[in-house]
């Protein structure tokens, strides 16, 4: 038993950063998942063991499986659960790895936008590198109004304000790495020859 402590008080952490990713409060939190506030700080903070009942609701609303929030054992399957979350404006989003911290790679599918759409700019610590696999893609990037065609690449600092959307062409599909500060992807090209 002893050695499940370690994995157990590293659950708050999990937790605290699936919510900080989606920026999310504590309060809209516990309205979606019925686990009170208090509840889900001392959960956060490590303060609280988590419970099955308590687990079920928050990896459902993170859309990640409970192995990946507890940090379960690997087993010999080296798939990644690939399981869509769906969002209410109809977007698509697929992670693509499952531990906490470093570069998390996500795929988005985004359904046809509107080319008049005024983007809601958001900034956070990290840096993102998107690759547009199909349509275009609306990146707006502070003062800049970018249109990102398939085999596209864009890599920023994410303290400066962006917003991501598909245009009136159709719909868009692109991958996203994401890092915390000072952690970037690197694209290495070597000469054929």
């Amino acid at each position: 038993m002893d050695d499940l402590e370690p994995t157990l008080d590293a659950v708050g952490l999990r937790l605290k950063d699936l919510r900080l990713r989606r920026d999310v409060t504590l309060t809209t939190l516990a309205a979606e998942t019925g686990i009170s506030v208090s509840t889900l700080s001392r959960l956060e903070a490590g303060l609280r063991r988590p419970t099955l009942e308590q687990l079920l609701p928050l990896a459902r609303y993170h859309g990640v499986t409970l192995d990946s929030l507890v940090d379960a054992p690997r087993t010999a399957n080296p798939r990644v659960d690939l399981r869509p979350m769906a969002c209410s404006d109809g977007s698509v989003i697929i992670p693509l790895t499952r531990r906490p911290g470093g570069i998390q790679a996500y795929k988005f599918v985004l359904p046809i936008g509107s080319d008049a759409a005024v983007p809601e700019l958001r900034s956070h610590e990290g840096y993102d590198w998107a690759y547009v696999l199909n349509g275009t893609l609306r990146l707006v990037l502070g003062d800049q109004d970018l249109r990102l065609r398939a085999g596209e690449a864009a890599e920023f600092d994410t303290r400066t304000p962006h917003w991501f959307g598909a245009t009136g062409a159709g719909p868009v599909e692109y991958l996203s790495l994401v890092g915390r500060q000072g952690e970037r992807a690197h694209v290495r090209v070597t000469a054929g020859g």
